[in-house]
């Protein structure tokens, strides 16, 4: 088996809209929304640099399948970039952007690829002097329902040659992703790849070594819940047919959710001075990039009272979000979540026989049982029905943003009753 070296990435989503975005600053917003064709630039940047034999795009390059013209420029010229320089480009559809979405009608490098929906094509990558290095396998999706087993089509080819899998799926049912061309690791292992380039989840992670069976993730985080580096992965092929893989972040834009303790903290120029601080780490930890954060406040001190008054927190928030906004390189606050408490020993009162004892004690038979929970969320939150500012069915939140809620509201009890009275009797 021939040595070869190809970049292997995924789940572009060019032109993503970023929903919730619309009230960030110009400057900030423009950053944020270009932030998926700067990665893109810094994939064809790498491709060069390091001299790769070709390219591997699993699935989902645009965020729609009613894809920009924007988009579709964009990512052609990135593939020109690529043919210039004589790397060739391999790509397949998946659900975002499938074989039926509207495509503009443009001409494209000889040397990019996109594979067929209606079979797995197989294409064999021929380098002068070096002969057949690689025989790819892919497969499209045709539309951004797919729920057939398209690992179980793949047949492995020349026994001497490197053969690579391209495939759009979600493996073993991951319960995060859209169960879209399900499939096993196993059917994966006994299709007979030396590596498999895989789409569709969009953190990075390793599911075999040998053969390889690989997700890079997506190559820029786009919502609070894809936080830390994005990229793709460098891979290295040797003889023995055995991948070695350097994963390069490609984020020009990185996401962050820290937590801050205020049981230290016991005024307001002490927490502007450590979320200052805060802000400075992360500037250092994204390496040049702009940065976006959700802080959570969390721990007992003094200071809860404060924050709960008037608008302190909203305040300090915009305080800091317009010294943001000045700099090269901004960290900007998403959000700041207070879950602070006072320092009203709880676990003291809930064994008080008081009125907020009693409630105490219901609050912690509901946090542990789901049904009672829903049940009581049912109840609670009716009222909140057809509100506008509450869209759809507060109650049919997660079980998880139920706990959260029902936290917060033994909190803002305890406060209020401690301040009004409410203690043992």
């Amino acid at each position: 088996m021939k040595r070869l070296r190809f970049i292997h990435a995924a789940d572009l989503h060019l032109d993503s809209p970023f929903k919730g975005m619309s009230a960030l600053p110009e400057r900030v917003r423009e950053r944020v929304r270009e932030s998926t064709f700067e990665a893109l630039k810094e994939l064809v940047a790498l491709a060069k640099q390091e001299k790769v034999d070709f390219v591997l795009i699993s699935g989902d390059v645009y965020d729609v399948s009613d894809r920009s013209l924007r988009a579709q420029i964009r990512f052609q010229k990135a593939v020109e970039h690529l043919a210039i320089e004589g790397i060739p480009a391999y790509i397949i559809h998946g659900n975002h952007d499938p074989e039926d979405g509207r495509a503009a009608k443009l001409v494209w490098p000889a040397d990019v690829h996109f594979f067929a929906s209606d079979h797995v094509e197989t294409l064999q990558v021929v380098k002068q002097d070096r002969g057949i290095i690689a025989e790819i396998h892919g497969i499209s999706y045709g539309s951004s329902a797919v729920t057939e087993n398209l690992a179980l089509k793949f047949k492995r080819g020349q026994e001497q040659v490197c053969q690579i899998g391209l495939l759009h799926t979600n493996v073993d049912g991951d319960p995060h992703h859209d169960n879209y061309a399900p499939c096993s690791k196993q059917d994966l292992i006994d299709a007979g790849m030396d590596y498999w380039a895989l789409g569709h989840v969009h953190t990075r992670q390793v599911m075999n070594n040998q053969p390889a069976i690989v997700y890079p993730g997506n190559i820029q985080g786009r919502s609070i819940r894809e936080t830390g580096p994005r990229g793709c992965y460098l891979v290295d092929i040797d003889d023995s047919g055995r991948a070695e893989l350097i994963f390069h972040a490609l984020d020009t834009v990185r996401w962050f959710q820290e937590t801050l303790s205020v049981s230290s903290i016991p005024s307001e120029q002490i927490l502007k001075d450590r979320l200052g601080d805060l802000l400075d780490r992360l500037r250092q930890d994204a390496n040049s990039r702009d940065g976006i954060v959700r802080i959570v406040l969390e721990g007992r001190s003094e200071i809860h009272e404060r924050l709960r008054k008037g608008r302190a927190l909203q305040e300090l928030m915009d305080e800091l979000r317009e010294d943001e906004v000045e700099r090269s390189s901004f960290v900007w606050i998403e959000s700041i979540e207070d879950r602070t408490a006072s320092e009203l020993d709880l676990a003291a009162v809930l064994e008080e026989k008081s009125f907020l004892g009693d409630l105490l004690r219901y609050a912690a038979t509901l946090q542990i049982d789901e049904s009672a929970l829903k049940n009581f969320a049912n109840e609670a939150l009716a009222a909140l029905q057809g509100l506008p500012q509450f869209a759809g069915n507060p109650a049919a939140s997660t079980p998880e943003q139920l706990r959260d809620w029902l936290r917060s509201a033994e909190v803002l009890v305890a406060d209020l009753l401690t301040t009004d009275g409410g203690g043992p009797g």
